[in-house]
């Protein structure tokens, strides 16, 4: 029975594997890739950005500047200004970080794995520059579920006119 068991365990992994990477194939995201020297990121970041965005740092809690931010407009990129998520889906997570439930283009992101600090987490990267941003995690509002929780110091703010 465990034999049989583990068997499809196996398979029912595999057939998820399949239909994530069908899934994530049929999303063309066609963004050029930004890449700089580290001293062309250290001479264009203050400190704090580039320890955040260029070395997966991370902020402490309600100390970024837009943690608390309310204004209309785009956050965009540090690095390289990609717009990244819309004032429309921030939200108050209580968490002291900026937190959204979905990008503006789900391409403009990245997800990959992030397992620092002995835990396995949903790293979040801008998908031209490679900047770290924060992480998502599934205890987000509807209608996505999602909690992009991010650095201010990974983002810049542009005002709705």
């Amino acid at each position: 029975m465990k034999k049989y068991l583990a068997i499809c365990f196996g398979l029912v992994m595999i057939v998820s594997c399949q239909a994530q990477n069908k899934k994530t194939k049929e999303v063309d995201c066609n963004i050029s890739k930004i890449t700089k020297s580290d001293k062309e990121w250290r001479s264009q970041l203050t400190a704090e950005q580039y320890d955040v965005a260029r070395k997966s740092g991370t902020e402490r809690a309600f100390t970024g500047i837009y943690w608390d931010n309310h204004e209309k407009g785009t956050y965009v990129c540090i690095g390289c200004g990609l717009p990244l998520f819309g004032s429309e889906t921030k939200f108050e997570s209580g968490t002291g970080w900026p937190s959204f439930w979905k990008p503006l283009e789900a391409c403009n992101v990245e997800v990959g794995t992030d397992k620092s600090y002995g835990m396995v987490r949903d790293e979040v990267r801008c998908r031209r520059c490679d900047s770290h941003l924060g992480h998502v995690f599934n205890d987000g509002p509807k209608p996505t579920g999602l909690r992009y929780c991010l650095n201010s110091a990974s983002l810049k703010f542009v005002a709705k006119k």
